[in-house]
């Protein structure tokens, strides 16, 4: 059984000295590892060009990292740190990353103990004009809390007072604090759809010049927006996988790149773990679409307790299908898939990702793509050659 798998069989020992805390110093200066029917070869990130051909699909993940680490300070003089995590109110993030009158967050509360029952207030100034924010802690989750933020000058939105007020929330594991290179280099450069609380990482290799090489050859590009949460950092702590929750992802998927997957079956790429998490759901969205009550999420475990009971290009053409008749130029959906070994990919061929955490769910995805204990292989290689491991 899937659920039975031992989250053990994942682990692997990751020195910290193989965790670089900065960025190369080129973006595309990184080593590319690279796993062929089973063999591993070592290239120059710069050389991946040399993979595509005329006709092949590249899809990325263009959400943006915000500055979604905020720092409040009582009367008392104790810190209070709070960590954006998705939005309540409104709750599409577009809707409230614009909103000029308030808006509530799902957030993380460091050092929450000190923090009782009081409104925290903040000074800022936004170019020339003086604004005073306020944090007030409406209540409390199981494991977050609802935070509603107020500002006194509607000239400016959320996303603006972010700006000011706001830091980038770096990975836990780089164990420092955010940077001034992080505000460029933690953000891929065709980032655009603020929302991520953690960067999509496959791509902050890729540059310019890059892209433009890959248009040359005739290799298509494509986005979905998939806003990456904290809880892509969340350890599997349990013993088999089965009792491990998995986080809720927001995505969005435009007709257009709907259409250009179901042209590109077979030359499909994804950029990064979490366009393969959204590329994946589609499936299960678009099998959903007119005989389920809520098709637009898909549960942690509905891979492996339903069956394909349609094709891939059926399943695409239900959600253009529905978009059409709704009047909709993209598709709004959550995501808990837990892709683990056993999955069967639907609509990715390729995958470009970075190397990740002992016992993650990202090992997990990492171990279903490549079959088997193929990733020991692989990961074995980069460790014994030097290669650099997580976001940088």
């Amino acid at each position: 059984m899937i659920k039975n798998i031992s989250i053990e069989a994942f682990d692997y020992e990751l020195p910290a000295e193989r965790i670089p805390q900065y960025p190369a110093s080129e973006r595309d200066g990184s080593k590319l590892l690279v796993w062929q029917k089973g063999i591993v070869s070592e290239q120059k990130f710069n050389s991946i060009t040399d993979y595509f051909e005329d006709g092949n699909l590249l899809v990325f993940n263009n959400s943006r990292v915000i500055p979604a680490r905020l720092f409040f300070e009582k009367a008392t003089g104790a810190k209070i740190e709070i960590f954006c995590l998705e939005p309540e109110f409104p709750a599409e993030y577009s809707e409230n990353l614009k909103s000029q009158r308030g808006c509530t967050w799902r957030c993380l509360v460091g050092n929450s103990k000190r923090w009782k029952s009081e409104i925290l207030s903040k000074f800022l100034t936004i170019h020339t004009h003086e604004v005073t924010v306020s944090a007030n802690r409406i209540r409390r989750e199981e494991t977050y809390d609802i935070i509603d933020f107020q500002w006194n000058n509607t000239n400016f939105s959320f996303a603006e007072i972010l700006d000011v007020l706001g830091k980038i929330p770096v990975p836990p594991y780089l164990n420092r604090d955010t940077e001034d290179v992080d505000y460029e280099r933690y953000q891929t450069i065709y980032a655009n759809k603020k929302g991520s609380v953690a960067a999509p990482t496959a791509g902050l290799h890729f540059t310019t010049e890059i892209l433009e090489n890959l248009v040359q050859k005739g290799v298509n590009q494509t986005y979905v927006s998939l806003h990456v949460g904290a809880g892509t950092f969340k350890p599997v702590k349990s013993e088999s996988i089965g009792e491990h929750d998995m986080h809720e992802e927001h995505f969005f998927v435009s007709k257009e790149t709907l259409l250009q997957l179901i042209e590109s079956q077979g030359k499909i790429t994804a950029v990064g773990t979490t366009s393969v998490r959204t590329l994946e759901s589609l499936y299960y969205i678009g099998k959903k679409i007119g005989n389920s009550q809520n098709p637009f999420l898909v549960e942690q475990w509905e891979p492996y307790e339903t069956e394909d009971t349609i094709s891939t290009e059926n399943a695409l053409q239900n959600i253009l299908n529905y978009l059409t008749d709704n009047n909709l130029s993209e598709i709004s959906a959550k995501t808990k898939i837990m892709i683990v070994p056993g999955y069967r990919f639907k609509i990715v061929n390729r995958l470009i990702t970075n190397f990740h955490q002992p016992r993650s769910t990202l090992l997990l995805l990492v171990s279903a793509f490549t079959g088997g204990s193929e990733w020991k292989k692989v990961y074995d290689f980069a460790l014994e050659n030097d290669f650099r491991f997580l976001s940088y």
